[in-house]
């Protein structure tokens, strides 16, 4: 008899968990907002700000070492940016709190085609309060967030973000 009790318990436990986790609670979604005004530096030297990516679609990576789904999503994300990226798409892969040299030795193992930014290159981790990985947040044209995903996002979900941006594929 107590059996279903406790079973029912280890559930409603579970949910509040799940619920109250950083994946879940997550700051408010900021689609439509000015994108905030940042600064970036990339591993090979460039920089991008709101002023020079004016007129371009951005897509900020939030990533990490350690988080397997970054590095699954890794390489459709530079997929991504080779495709569009005669259509105006910068694509910035802002690793999020670890040490440069932790970064430069994973990108040896794993190489990216898209610019690298350690997180002493820029504000941006802080602005878009990132936490759980990996983040994905677009910006349009006129500076505002057209997308935000918190997690693993997928092919559909990457595309759906650029497509609210106005990208579309040609395929």
């Amino acid at each position: 008899m107590a059996r279903p009790a406790v079973s029912i318990l280890v559930l409603i436990i579970i949910s509040l968990i799940a619920f109250f986790s950083p994946a879940h609670s997550q700051t408010h979604d900021e689609t439509g907002q000015p994108a905030p005004r940042f600064r970036a530096k990339t591993t090979t030297g460039e920089q991008f700000n709101n002023e020079n990516t004016k007129g371009k679609v951005v897509l900020f990576e939030f990533w990490t070492t350690w988080c397997k789904y970054c590095e699954e999503e890794a390489e459709l994300v530079d997929e991504i940016a080779k495709e569009f990226r005669n259509k105006d798409l910068i694509v910035l892969a802002v690793d999020v709190l670890e040490p440069d040299k932790t970064v430069k030795q994973y990108l040896v193992d794993h190489p990216r085609s898209v610019p690298i930014v350690l997180t002493k290159d820029t504000n941006l981790a802080a602005m878009y309060n990132a936490q759980v990985y990996p983040i994905y947040v677009v910006v349009g044209r006129e500076g505002s967030i057209v997308g935000e995903q918190r997690g693993a996002a997928g092919e559909r979900g990457l595309r759906k973000m650029l497509r609210r941006a106005g990208l579309e594929s040609e395929e």
